[in-house]
């Protein structure tokens, strides 16, 4: 069948449809957004400028920290606008553009967590041959590796959707171009594209998710011959890792995994991993982290007293 493409444009219905709540609901996405622009642009900043960035864990966390920020930034100020915007139209290729970039951003969020997951079980359960298991070289390595994989996957599944057909209505009802509310306006018949949905997106992150929760098992597991000293350390360093992934993972899978048309919370859903999880980190890793409140104390402190000198 010859792909028939008529439609220009899309329009994003958004979350909600009554003025008020929207009014109600750009004034606390717009807060939330200065916090994940803030907090992860002072994670980011502190790391780099002090000893941390030599840490593996927080080499890793640096980068995670400019992925959240380049992760809301592609899909936030679009949602912002289209909440006190009269017209809520996107192009086309805008919405590929936007679709591409999500979850390219989004995948390498995905293995970077799983490197931080790796960071600590090394640390815990080979402390001696830490330094040269999880050196710069690797670190670099798992890095580039994520940043190919999602090029991949997120290629893939644009070119999945640029393949098909849109004919008829052009009324997305999310508030981002997402795959699986594209794929109900698609003027052709969709099992197959909704089959590939959930083998390459939803597969992925459901793998990456139980990767996750077996790397915490055996950490957990060898935690059992440490001192209590040790335990309490260990457990207080990777709470904050889990309560990340839970925050990320989760909604993606009750997302991705069941069909296109088994669910309609799909965007309330990716709510968490949008804007919840990225406005989140910052807050995880900085209360429950000493070293790092210490060394934000310091490089601030610094620039302050530069500053004014």
């Amino acid at each position: 069948m010859e792909n028939q493409n008529n439609v220009t444009e899309f329009v994003l219905l958004g979350l909600f449809k009554s003025q008020e709540v929207k009014i109600t609901c750009f004034v606390i996405f717009l807060f939330c957004y200065f916090a994940i622009v803030f907090g992860n642009v002072i994670i980011f900043i502190t790391i780099i400028c002090s000893h941390l960035i030599w840490q593996p864990m927080y080499y890793f966390l640096c980068h995670l920290s400019y992925m959240d920020l380049a992760y809301t930034s592609t899909v936030v100020p679009r949602l912002l606008r289209d909440l006190i915007a009269k017209q809520k139209y996107i192009s086309y290729n805008s919405c590929m553009i936007q679709l591409f970039t999500s979850h390219f951003l989004a995948t390498v969020e995905m293995f970077i967590l799983v490197s931080m997951a790796f960071d600590r079980y090394v640390a815990i359960c080979k402390p001696l041959h830490y330094m040269i298991i999880v050196n710069r070289q690797r670190c670099n390595m798992m890095l580039l590796m994520a940043w190919v994989v999602a090029f991949w996957h997120a290629i893939a599944q644009m070119i999945m959707v640029i393949r098909l057909p849109f004919c008829g209505p052009n009324q997305v009802d999310h508030y981002a171009c997402d795959v699986k509310a594209l794929l109900k306006l698609v003027c052709t018949d969709t099992r197959i594209p909704n089959i590939l949905v959930i083998a390459n997106t939803g597969m992925v992150v459901l793998a990456t998710f139980l990767v996750l929760v077996a790397s915490y098992i055996v950490i957990l597991y060898n935690l059992r011959n440490h001192s209590s000293d040790a335990r309490r350390k260990a457990l207080s360093t990777c709470a904050s890792h889990v309560m990340v992934v839970v925050l990320f993972f989760v909604p993606c899978i009750a997302t991705y995994i069941p069909p296109p048309n088994a669910s309609q919370n799909d965007k309330e859903f990716s709510m968490f991993y949008t804007i919840i999880a990225p406005m989140m980190n910052p807050l995880i890793y900085t209360l429950r982290n000493t070293e790092m409140k210490n060394a934000m104390k310091k490089v601030w402190l610094t620039k302050l007293f530069l500053t004014f000198k």
